[in-house]
């Protein structure tokens, strides 16, 4: 109860403290520990029995004396003061401030566990989203209300990626308010000031709300860090109406302090060691995304994770693409070439894809050319495999043909300048150039009538 404090201690194992039960205590409550110094530590129920309480403490529990230590429930969740000071600020994983300015001036708090979105109030995501990255917008497109990660690896440029989506997203034909919350989970100190010093060269950090917290933080705050970043995504976007895109990484990290916590409460493990509840957690984070009836607002997800030894069935991404509507995969082998942003083609999905392209949104020709590229660059991959035995030499003059196509493709299409910002149109211009590589009766994903329009006049003459 609050106001009053409590004795009873009974345990204290790395970030958990196991209290004696008391009366109307709830999950998730908030929880003062005071040490015999009176120096206070904050943390959250994330166990009740009969008997006890376990409470995870966001900090160190280090100086806690089993008989001195006091306790106190605050009879209220971990929550966030939003308001409209919230963009263009910098905050730890739990929500304080850290860029030298003061705490928001507002009276206005939510729970940062968020509340439950009634699935009927949920409207199907629809809208482009120009990255200006081409790989994305003209293969794999995000569209407004989408959940779409990014699988990446140990030291491919998924940070360098997100930066560049960060700086470039936008609505097309639209002026309504586009903003950004970011939120970085047991990251580098580099990595951190990375991100800052971008956003501030490039003049987006007026638009952008981001949460740290760094490699050397406790466990515990990099699980509540991406609530936070959400809570503050759902106040801007459905109770200002703004559009935000939310980026959050690393995933990774955030899973592993999971398990971590997992292992100290003595939970019996799943897959891998982490927790068995690893798809429920994640799902909690990933459905916070979406469009809602009565709101003209909207949040967009772009989930980064590194997968563990480049292994896409690991649980992490294997989980991840179950929940998420598709995926964004950063191929190494294109990194090595020097081509960035190594988008691998073939692996990347976009689920809402067809949804968000197409006549009055991109341009009428948009899904043919994807499927065409698509399908192309898939035979690419088996004539290369035929090359390797055979020799490029013993190749057909059509199979040279989809070689050359291919190193066009990665080189040109998928490869461009970290501050390269193209529309749809260059995009789509640039894979017909490409497409005209090959012969006309080889496209067979594309209807004739855009053929006839789209199509350089090389490629029409070479087919």
């Amino acid at each position: 109860m609050k106001g009053i404090e409590y004795r009873g201690v009974t345990s204290v194992d790395g970030p958990i403290v196991v209290l004696k039960r008391t009366e109307n205590v709830f999950y998730n409550e908030t929880v003062c520990v005071r040490d015999r110094l009176g120096e206070k530590r904050t943390g959250k129920v994330v166990d009740i029995s009969d008997e006890a309480v376990v409470v995870q403490i966001f900090g160190s529990t280090t100086g806690l004396d089993l008989d001195e230590a006091t306790f106190e429930f605050l009879d209220e969740p971990l929550e966030l003061r939003v308001g409209e000071g919230l963009l263009g600020r910098v905050f730890n994983g739990l929500g304080k401030p850290i860029d030298g300015y003061p705490e928001i001036i507002s009276s206005e708090k939510r729970n940062v566990n968020g509340n439950p979105m009634n699935p009927y109030a949920r409207i199907y995501p629809r809208d482009f989203i120009q990255t200006g990255i081409s790989s994305i917008d003209g293969m794999n497109s995000l569209v407004r209300g989408q959940k779409l990660p990014i699988f990446s690896g140990n030291g491919l440029p998924h940070n360098k990626l997100a930066a560049q989506i960060i700086r470039q997203a936008k609505l097309r034909n639209s002026s309504e308010k586009f903003v950004m919350v970011f939120a970085g989970m047991g990251i580098k100190y580099d990595v951190a000031k990375f991100f800052v010093d971008t956003f501030e060269e490039s003049g987006v950090l007026a638009n952008v709300v981001m949460f740290q917290s760094l490699a050397d933080a406790p466990s515990i705050e990099r699980i509540i860090t991406p609530r936070c970043a959400l809570t503050a995504a759902e106040y801007l976007a459905f109770e200002k109406g703004m559009h935000v895109l939310v980026v959050l990484t690393d995933m990774t990290n955030y899973c592993e302090a999971l398990r971590e916590i997992s292992t100290t409460r003595g939970e019996v493990p799943g897959r891998k060691g982490y927790p068995g509840y690893l798809y429920s957690d994640l799902a909690e984070l990933y459905e916070r995304a979406g469009r809602v009836k009565g709101s003209e607002g909207s949040i967009t997800q772009i989930p980064i994770l590194t997968m563990p030894n480049d292994d896409i069935s690991h649980p992490i991404p294997d989980l991840t693409g179950y929940i998420t509507e598709g995926q964004i995969v950063l191929g190494r082998e294109l990194s090595q070439q020097g081509i960035y942003p190594p988008v691998s083609g073939l692996p990347s999905l976009s689920r809402l894809m067809k949804d968000g392209i197409g006549p009055d949104m991109t341009r009428e020709d948009h899904a043919n050319v994807s499927s065409q590229l698509f399908a192309s660059y898939s035979k690419v991959k088996s004539i290369r495999n035929l090359a390797a035995i055979i020799g490029e030499e013993e190749l057909s003059e059509l199979d040279r043909a989809y070689l050359h196509f291919g190193e066009r493709l990665e080189k040109e299409f998928f490869g461009q300048g970290e501050y390269e910002d193209r529309t749809i149109e260059q995009t789509l211009d640039l894979g017909w150039k490409i497409l005209a590589e090959l012969p006309k009766e080889e496209l067979t994903r594309i209807k004739p009538e855009f053929i006839d329009k789209y199509l350089p006049e090389e490629g029409a003459l070479r087919g």
